[in-house]
């Protein structure tokens, strides 16, 4: 069992290090430490409910919902797209206030929350890489197994994001200063309108959810 253990928290790792928008919101909040902590708590609950519901059978629901994923999709592109427009903006009028504000989230809590829940659950990749991917993989296995390969993967979650979270928070005397927030500001919009435009040439077809259950 220690080796389905070990087996998920390698896939885990493998399908939440890519550079995304989850990511990058860890990150520029603990850049700022500005609720940091919260941020990378509420993104392992995410990860928790999906990786146990694609693991227990929760993939067949998206297989069935090709409608439901297209709508997910096309939300999360518009939504990215404003987000990256957002960051672009402060980058190149790079005055104080707008690196103060770091470019994009507000200082109330419950907005933090809010961009952190539309940029997890408005992302299909989200649900693809749990459900579909680890839920498939995990699928496969006999009841125990299943469950050291959910908390594997969990595990991964929970090194990731509380790990980038202090990581950043740590380096934030440094990346706090106005000409590294312009750059990083700059890579945020890059990394939100690569996003977008990913999924917008993708749901356009219905492509997205054959490409991952082929």
């Amino acid at each position: 069992m220690w080796t389905v253990l070990f087996q998920g928290f390698a896939l885990g790792m493998a399908t939440i290090v890519p550079l995304g928008p989850q990511n990058v919101l860890v990150m520029n909040q603990g850049i700022r430490r500005q609720y940091h902590l919260l941020i990378a708590s509420l993104c392992l609950l995410s990860d928790m409910v999906l990786i146990s519901a694609g693991v227990f059978g929760g993939s067949a629901l998206l297989s069935r919902s090709p409608v439901l994923l297209q709508a997910v999709t096309l939300a999360g592109v518009a939504f990215l797209s404003w987000y990256g427009f957002n960051a672009v903006r402060h980058a190149w009028r790079g005055d104080e206030a707008m690196a103060d504000r770091a470019g994009m989230l507000p200082a109330s809590r419950g907005r933090v929350v809010m961009t952190m829940l539309a940029v997890t659950w408005l992302n299909p990749h989200v649900y693809l890489d749990t459900l579909v991917v680890l839920g498939s993989l995990g699928g496969q296995l006999d009841p125990l197994a299943r469950r050291f390969f959910a908390a594997g993967s969990i595990g991964a979650s929970v090194v990731w994001f509380y790990g980038l979270a202090l990581l950043s928070a740590r380096l934030s005397p440094w990346l706090n200063r106005p000409p590294v927030q312009r750059g990083i500001q700059l890579f945020v919009g890059m990394v939100m309108w690569m996003v977008a435009l990913k999924l917008a040439r993708q749901s356009w077809p219905l492509s997205l959810l054959m490409t991952y259950l082929q």
